[in-house]
């Protein structure tokens, strides 16, 4: 079973960080109002508590997990990633979240490379999730699009950055 105990303090963090940033990248590509983002901001908490319950995940997402569902735990970590993004610029915040997700993927690929794929794929997904969250464009919901270019854009390089085919 790949844990906590796996990996160094340093690492672990990355870890737990990567699963914000996931979810972040998407919203700073498209930012869509204060509505859009608490809905992404939302998908993205569940998308990661949804693979502690799940029988499917793997045991390092489901350790991951059950980490960040200690609400004081989740919120240092969403401190950190908030002071890692203070005063950056849309642009920034999506290149320092995938230098999150780049550093993330090497060190589950190097400490625990059978769960790998299924951590970088779980990763992707809560991507895909948050992306798929807000509607984009319109006026007050209607006549947008569920996932705009500029978030395809992103999806792609956060499957890159992960080492996934697009």
């Amino acid at each position: 079973m790949t844990g906590k105990a796996d990996f160094t303090p340093e690492e672990w963090k990355t870890l737990l960080e990567s699963t914000v940033m996931a979810g972040i990248a998407v919203t700073a590509a498209d930012p869509s109002g204060f509505v859009g983002i608490i809905q992404e901001s939302l998908a993205s908490t569940s998308a990661v508590r949804e693979a502690g319950q799940s029988e499917t995940s793997g045991e390092l997402a489901k350790a991951i997990s059950a980490e960040l569902e200690a609400s004081d735990r989740l919120q240092a970590v969403r401190d950190a990633v908030a002071e890692t993004l203070w005063g950056s610029a849309p642009p920034q915040i999506i290149e320092k979240a995938l230098d999150v997700l780049r550093r993330a993927a090497a060190i589950v690929e190097a400490k625990a490379a059978s769960e790998a794929p299924e951590f970088k794929t779980w990763l992707l997904g809560i991507s895909r999730t948050v992306a798929e969250a807000g509607t984009e464009g319109g006026f007050l919901g209607f006549g947008g699009v569920r996932v705009s270019e500029a978030e395809k854009a992103t999806l792609a390089q956060i499957s890159d950055s992960l080492g996934l085919p697009a």
